[in-house]
C-alpha cells in the first residue's frame, strides 16, 4: 500500500502524513506540496491512495484528477478543501473522486474514517458537503440544473474578468460565440450586468478570489 499526501501547507502536510501512518501503518507515504510534484511522485510510485488539497500553488486540485488515474488506475483519491462551494462541490461530486473533506470543519481524526471507507469500496462525503449537496438539490435555481457545461466555462473565465475576445481564444471559439454564451447566462440567471456576473461567478466558486490563512485541521 502506497499513499500520498498532496498538500501546499508544511504543517496541514504533515498532520495528513500523521494521520494516514495511524490509520495505515504498514502503508508506505509520500507527500508532496504541489502539482508537479504529485505528478513526479506518481510516475515514480504509483499510489493506491490518494490525499488531494484541491487548491494548489500551481494548479487546480480537480484538474489533477485525471492524470493521477492515468497513472493509477485503481487509486483512491480523498478530496480536501477549505472552501467546499457550489461549484467545487458540483466538479468534486462529477469527478471520480472516491471521498470529499471540508478542512475548516472536520478534525483529522475523521480522515481515518474517510480512509476505511474508500478503500471499503464506498463513497465518503463529510457532514458539511452533505448539507451543501441536499441544499443544491433541492434549489431549483442551481447554477448545474440551468447552465450547460460549456456555460460553465465560460462563466468561470468571466469570472476572471475576461472579455469576450479573451474568452474566446481561452476556449478557442469565435468571440461572437463567446459574446452568445455570455447573453445567454445571464438571461438564464436573470443578470444584467458583468459586474453583477461576476460576483456570481466569485460567490458561486467558479472563480477564486485570493485567499487568507487556512485553519489547519484540529
Amino acid at each position: 500500500m502506497t499513499t500520498l499526501v498532496i498538500e501546499d501547507q508544511t504543517m496541514v502536510r504533515e498532520l495528513l502524513v500523521l494521520a494516514c501512518s495511524e490509520a495505515l501503518p504498514t502503508a508506505t507515504i509520500n507527500s508532496v506540496g504541489t502539482c508537479e510534484g504529485a505528478r513526479s511522485s506518481c510516475r515514480r510510485e504509483p499510489p493506491n491512495l490518494v490525499i488531494l488539497d484541491l487548491v494548489l500553488p500551481d494548479g487546480d486540485g480537480l484538474d489533477l484528477v485525471p492524470e493521477i488515474f492515468s497513472m493509477a488506475p485503481d487509486v483512491k483519491i480523498i478530496a480536501l478543501s477549505s472552501h467546499i462551494d457550489e461549484f467545487t462541490l458540483h466538479r468534486a461530486l462529477s469527478s471520480r473522486v472516491h471521498g470529499i473533506l471540508d478542512k475548516n470543519e472536520q478534525p483529522v481524526r475523521i480522515l481515518r474514517e474517510a480512509i476505511e471507507t474508500v478503500l471499503a469500496g464506498q463513497r465518503y462525503v463529510s457532514s458539511l458537503v452533505q448539507r451543501l449537496k441536499a441544499s443544491a438539490r433541492e434549489d431549483p435555481a442551481a447554477f448545474d440544473k440551468i447552465l450547460s457545461d460549456r456555460e460553465q466555462e465560460v462563466l468561470k473565465l468571466i469570472g476572471e474578468g475576461l472579455t469576450n475576445e479573451q474568452v474566446a481564444r481561452r476556449l478557442k471559439i469565435s468571440a461572437s460565440t463567446a459574446k452568445h454564451h455570455r447573453l445567454n447566462i445571464m438571461a438564464k440567471l436573470d443578470i444584467h450586468s458583468t459586474p453583477q456576473l461576476i460576483h456570481y461567478a466569485i460567490e458561486k466558486g467558479f472563480t477564486r478570489v485570493s485567499e487568507g490563512p487556512v485553519r489547519p485541521f484540529r
